[in-house]
């Protein structure tokens, strides 16, 4: 019997593409692009999440998305992710990709983004799944680097969400980024920041401030202002919260430390993701389901999770509209 977490209908809002690697596909692309690579085996690779820190994650993360090549990697990459995550509930998906990494090894953006987009064309038509991208710049490349990329897609930001900001934290703070963001809201896009995930508090403040985001990933570290926290549950900014990859990454020593009740207890608005799946132990409803478990929330209070990733997304009001009533259907049948 399916887990009633897998069934929740979900906006997930906070996932990397390259994140959904599995190693399976690592070794399958680099045969078809002909690449040697540096792991053994599989194996090799599932041996290697035992992170300590968000630096080796990134490392190994970077290692295996060179195997990513052509369009139809790309696709292919889109397509898994978007079977595996309809399967846990998956309606609507605003997804991160990160087109320094591959531009950087000769990869056109275009076809990053051709290939992304055919895959989400065909899991609306299959599913109906809605969604588009998020385009990330890497915070630890020089600024210059994301000014260029922005003005690579500035003839098809029709095609993307936003931008967004991601890699490592600490020492990047949100102040260098302000004329790009600035640069891209002036494109139409809409903005979100990682902050407060390794950066303290003052890494989501800056984001506000300056950056002007419109939603915070991760966040869990504006706990430790209470004028902040005070400014995010008034202004009921969106936080995208990512458990299992917060467990994984060392954040927090185990599930039941995750201090997802206290933000809740705050009144902020947070919605459950799952990061980078492949490499931190599940897909979206998995996180749904260690959420539940974990704490015990029932089944009322996780659809209430579910309206959050909704309220928090980009979708039109009436995919939003159709989105509530669906949870709400689902509500009345597992409440």
């Amino acid at each position: 019997m399916t887990n009633a977490m897998y069934t929740l209908p979900k906006a997930e809002l906070h996932l990397h593409i390259e994140g959904t690697l599995e190693p399976e596909m690592v070794f399958a692309l680099a045969e078809r692009n002909g690449m040697e690579l540096p792991f053994a085996s599989v194996d090799d690779i599932r041996s290697r999440l035992d992170f300590t820190s968000l630096q080796p994650f990134l490392d190994l993360y970077f290692e295996c998305g060179a195997v990513l090549r052509t369009q139809q990697d790309f696709h292919d990459l889109a397509a898994a992710y978007l079977t595996r995550a309809h399967e846990q509930g998956l309606r609507h998906v605003e997804m991160f990709f990160d087109p320094q990494g591959h531009t950087a090894r000769g990869v056109p953006v275009d076809a990053v983004i051709d290939g992304l987009l055919s895959a989400l064309a065909e899991a609306h038509e299959e599913w109906g799944i809605t969604g588009g991208l998020i385009m990330c710049f890497l915070r630890d490349l020089p600024v210059e680097s994301a000014f260029a990329l922005l003005d690579s897609v500035a003839h098809r930001v029709d095609d993307l969400i936003g931008v967004g900001l991601d890699s490592t934290e600490v020492g990047y703070p949100p102040e260098l980024f302000e004329q790009v963001y600035a640069h891209a809201r002036g494109l139409g896009l809409h903005a979100v920041a990682h902050a407060g995930e390794e950066g303290g508090p003052e890494y989501v403040s800056g984001s506000l401030d300056l950056l002007k985001v419109e939603r915070v990933d991760h966040g869990i570290r504006s706990l430790e202002d209470p004028e902040l926290v005070e400014r995010l549950r008034a202004a009921q900014v969106p936080m995208t919260v990512c458990p299992l990859s917060t467990v994984r990454l060392a954040g927090v020593p185990t599930m039941a430390d995750h201090p997802l009740p206290r933000m809740i207890e705050a009144g902020l608005l947070v919605t459950i993701n799952s990061d980078d799946p492949s490499y931190f132990g599940g897909y979206v409803g998995d996180n749904y389901l260690a959420i539940q478990q974990t704490f015990g929330y029932d089944n009322l209070a996780m659809a209430g999770f579910a309206l959050n990733s909704v309220t928090a997304s980009f979708a039109s009001d009436a995919r939003k509209d159709e989105l509530r009533e669906e949870i709400a259907a689902w509500g009345k049948k597992h409440g």
